[in-house]
């Protein structure tokens, strides 16, 4: 199996026909007697799967092995499930596309919300922005503003935020200045033009003003430890970029969203 098909391709196909079925992942694992952690990690690639494992899964969502393991295996086939022919199609695009001028509305937007909070410098916008960014993905499928993030030993960072940063500060958009916090040595930015509201929809607004009021007032090192604890950060590699499809293998605390009461509906 492992000499045709990759354990990521073997994982991803699974998660495909899994929600084409419309089970959660919990209840997938608990149909095959496998721990939900353990289908995650099959999913995403990490954990290999036997012969009789694959079995129990084909049997519960209605394909053949073979099916699942030959090599034109495409989104646009017909597959078997439930005895009808139903066709897989691409639910939603990950890619990121930046929006350049969204991005620099919501930078804009948090430094408001912010203002007088000296624990808010670099890092800790940069887990501001990210957060609002993945939990926008995870709960509407959508990009809020397209930033491609990377993971690298202080966090995730932002493409292009440096870029933007010296553009608005060109601009007298933003003010960058050097403050002694708790002993250290912060940068931190003063926003000098108010964030034009009219670039969000009412429903990213709400999202970007949870992640503010849940976090905001946190510690750089207790938002920098929390985000070591997030499924997309804890999947991807160091130096590389940190898939947004990764948010729907979240769990409590940090998924925003409630898998069970859309199945039940």
């Amino acid at each position: 199996m492992s000499s045709f098909l990759s354990r990521h391709q073997i994982g991803q196909r699974i998660a495909t026909l899994r929600k084409l079925k419309g089970l959660s992942q919990e209840e997938l694992a608990s149909n095959i007697d496998l721990s939900r952690p353990s289908l995650v990690q099959v999913e995403l690639g990490n954990r290999g799967i036997d012969i009789l494992e694959l079995q129990k899964i084909s049997h519960v969502l209605g394909f053949s092995i073979d099916d699942l393991l030959a090599q034109d295996f495409m989104p646009t086939q017909n597959l078997m499930i439930n005895e009808e022919v139903v066709q897989y199609k691409v639910e939603r695009i990950s890619k990121p596309i930046l929006q350049m001028n969204k991005l620099r509305n919501i930078l804009l937007y948090i430094l408001e919300r912010c203002a007088g909070k000296p624990n808010v410098g670099d890092n800790m916008l940069n887990n501001l922005l990210y957060f609002a960014d993945f939990n926008h993905y995870e709960f509407y499928e959508e990009q809020l503003s397209g930033a491609t993030y990377l993971k690298l030993p202080y966090g995730p960072v932002p493409l292009m935020l440096d870029l933007l940063y010296n553009q608005m500060i060109e601009n007298k958009q933003l003010k960058r200045i050097k403050t002694n916090y708790l002993g250290q040595i912060r940068i931190r930015y003063l926003p000098l033009k108010k964030a034009d509201l009219t670039v969000f929809k009412a429903s990213e607004k709400v999202v970007i003003d949870k992640v503010i009021d849940q976090m905001s007032d946190w510690s750089a090192d207790a938002i920098s430890d929390y985000v070591t604890g997030d499924i997309p950060w804890v999947a991807s590699k160091a130096g590389e970029e940190i898939d947004y499809e990764l948010v729907f293998y979240r769990e409590l605390p940090y998924s925003v969203r409630n898998y069970e009461s859309e199945i039940q509906e």
